[in-house]
């Protein structure tokens, strides 16, 4: 037998732990993945445009769907409904702290011309030099 009864250190790792947190963190991101893919439901209209190219600053995205609610895209915030009146304050805002922001309106096919056209009056009283308009290509369904 032996005198000193130590135990010697294990030079070995036990993985079961890690893989354990991984395959919930897994399972987490699998559920909450799909929930993250929102917007608003917009069917834009056919037209025969050139892509704009992209840049390293998302545009601020306007969009007014179907019933004529408005909706502003811009960083973090996705897709939130505003009033017509607070529209303008919102993109001066965000053109104050990023000038140089690219703007584009994302109208329904449905929606009524008036309310596309207070979008853009909106947007030129917040002071926003070029507005695009988003379409989708003629041959897409």
């Amino acid at each position: 037998m032996r005198k000193n009864p130590r135990r010697r250190p294990m030079a070995e790792i036990n993985v079961v732990p890690y893989i354990d947190v991984s395959l919930v963190l897994l399972i987490i991101f699998m559920v909450t993945a799909p929930l993250l893919q929102t917007g608003v439901d917009v069917e834009l209209p056919n037209a025969q445009a050139k892509t704009v190219p992209r840049t390293d600053t998302p545009p601020l995205i306007v969009s007014v769907d179907s019933s004529g609610q408005y909706f502003i895209d811009v960083g973090d915030h996705k897709d939130e409904a505003v009033q017509a009146d607070e529209l303008a304050l919102r993109v001066a805002a965000v053109l104050r702290h990023k000038p140089g922001t690219a703007v584009m309106v994302r109208g329904d096919a449905r929606v009524d011309y008036g309310k596309v056209v207070t979008v853009m009056a909106a947007l030129q009283e917040a002071g926003v030099p070029n507005v695009g308009l988003m379409t989708r290509p003629s041959g897409e369904p």
